[in-house]
């Protein structure tokens, strides 16, 4: 079994930057909620204390018993984390009179002390606290301190069988630049961690098991075109082979010749694949709806009823494979339970339960950038791997207002202007996300000495690492230029074009 590293979430902004930051070193980890009991096994050899938006000191503030994790393995609390496992052993937190929001030099001297081992004499590092730790615990020791902070490091080598270190900053962030340093030092030389989480590695691990959980049965998946999904089948088809059936939907909104092109590009994988045409039955049931909850519902209700339908004609069928990742898992069990809902989710969750199957899911445990590495070992084309996420909706949610073939197909055209010129500009690979939005905005214009009046797209062009926050893409003027002159010189129907300069939060990526 892989040897793994746990985090327990106490709810901080920062928690899934930690675990990406401990997979990039090699090492496994996974999130948990703080309060639910740890299963402990012998494959966990540390155990990381996350930040939180409470103060240790308030009432309802999620407090566990730190002595019990040292007892056991090696502890390291993070901001949060830190000021728990002073309060809890004696010492003492509270307000800070200055409030350590950003950048900070954290300072220190002990060069046997392992956990900086390498870091330099005065390093800088991200703060971000309201509290602050006014007086360590006994037997406890400071290691590290700010120009404002007495406290930055500390530790315990006496109370518990295992070490206990608190960093009142965040070494996961960009910002703290010897962060990652710290990390694999604690990973390293006091965790004792072997290295051994390789794309590779995990390849053949899943395959493997895999082959245990379905042996001889055969698995249903959807396919959606899109990296997760391309991935997941992969790699159930190299566990199962031709026991994996795939299903392709046409559901009339993809982008411009996507289904011809993946469907081919999935047969030539090797993968059983039938692609079904329902367009006419999503227009139809899209006709004169504008609400965007209401048009996720839609086509997510008819989708399962498509793929329930193709599936009964498939025989002795006992799983439903999925490309569920890593975050979708960690959302629905966070510190503060499911979060509010901003947009429905637009995976099939609901198949399994009417279908009564049982889930196989390969990219559980993966983060997006993750499954890219993963999709390169295994040989998957880049034309999947390198293309942009795509609402499950597809185009319904990039028109907004009511749906027609007619709208579709002016969205299609524009799109694919937009697409294949970040494409020959070198500019596609330079941001995480980009699409074209059909606005229900009609506007005056002249073409020739013709007075129109057409519809208007907005380009959208985000910078990300992992979709949680975003920010408008800044393209240079004559890329933009060109754009607007190219779609409405080639696509009929639309007069006008508009750059969408909105980051998220506060608007988020995709506009309903």
């Amino acid at each position: 079994m892989t040897e793994k590293i746990l985090i327990l979430d106490f709810g901080s902004q920062y928690t899934q930057l930690i675990a990406r930051s401990i997979r990039e070193l090699n090492v496994y980890c996974e999130i948990k909620p703080c309060l639910q009991p740890i299963a402990w096994d012998e494959t966990i050899k540390g155990v990381i204390l996350s930040g939180s938006p409470f103060s240790v000191n308030d009432e309802n503030a999620p407090i566990i018993d730190i002595a019990a994790i040292a007892a056991k393995v090696p502890v390291l609390g993070i901001c949060y984390g830190a000021q728990m496992m002073a309060k809890v052993f004696g010492g003492e937190v509270a307000k800070s009179n200055l409030r350590e929001y950003g950048r900070a030099f954290m300072e220190h001297n002990d060069k046997e002390e392992k956990l900086l081992y390498d870091i330099s004499a005065k390093s800088q590092v991200w703060m971000s606290h309201a509290d602050s730790i006014k007086r360590i615990p006994e037997a406890f020791e400071i290691i590290a301190t700010t120009e404002n902070i007495p406290v930055a490091a500390f530790k315990n080598t006496t109370l518990a069988a295992n070490p206990m270190f608190g960093l009142q900053f965040h070494p996961e962030v960009t910002h703290s630049l010897e962060g990652k340093l710290i990390l694999r030092n604690f990973l390293l030389h006091i965790c004792n961690c072997s290295q051994d989480w390789t794309p590779a590695a995990f390849v053949h691990e899943t395959v493997e098991r895999i082959k245990a959980q379905v042996g001889d049965k055969r698995v249903v998946m959807a396919l959606s075109g899109g990296v997760d999904s391309t991935v997941a089948a992969e790699l159930i088809h190299k566990a199962i082979g031709k026991n994996l059936f795939c299903i392709f939907v046409d559901n009339g909104l993809l982008r411009k010749d996507e289904f011809e092109t993946v469907l081919e590009s999935y047969k030539h994988m090797g993968l059983n694949v039938k692609g079904i045409n329902a367009k006419d039955l999503f227009y139809g049931k899209l006709a004169g709806v504008s609400d965007p909850e209401q048009k996720r519902k839609i086509i997510g209700g008819l989708f399962i009823d498509v793929f329930q339908q193709e599936a009964t004609h498939l025989t002795d069928i006992s799983f439903l494979g999925q490309g569920t990742i890593y975050p979708d898992v960690i959302e629905s069990v966070s510190v503060n339970g499911p979060s509010v809902t901003i947009k429905s989710h637009h995976n099939v969750g609901g198949l399994p339960e009417k279908m009564n199957m049982q889930l196989v899911e390969p990219l559980r445990f993966l983060f997006k950038d993750e499954v890219r590495r993963v999709g390169r070992e295994i040989g998957i084309s880049e034309i999947f791997l390198g293309r942009h996420p795509f609402p499950g909706p597809g185009l319904a949610i990039r028109i907004l207002g009511a749906i027609t073939p007619e709208k579709v197909h002016m969205l299609q055209e524009a799109d694919s202007v937009y697409v294949e010129g970040l494409k020959e500009a070198g500019l596609y690979d330079k941001v995480w996300q980009a699409g074209t939005i059909l606005l229900p905005v009609q506007s005056v214009g002249v073409m020739g000495d013709e007075r129109t009046y057409e519809f208007t797209v907005a380009l959208r062009a985000v910078t990300s690492v992992d979709g949680m926050t975003a920010d408008w893409a800044h393209l240079p003027y004559e890329f933009l230029a060109k754009m607007s002159n190219d779609i409405i010189n080639k696509v009929k129907g639309i007069n006008r074009v508009v750059y969408d300069i909105s980051s998220k939060p506060p608007a988020t990526i995709e506009w309903e």
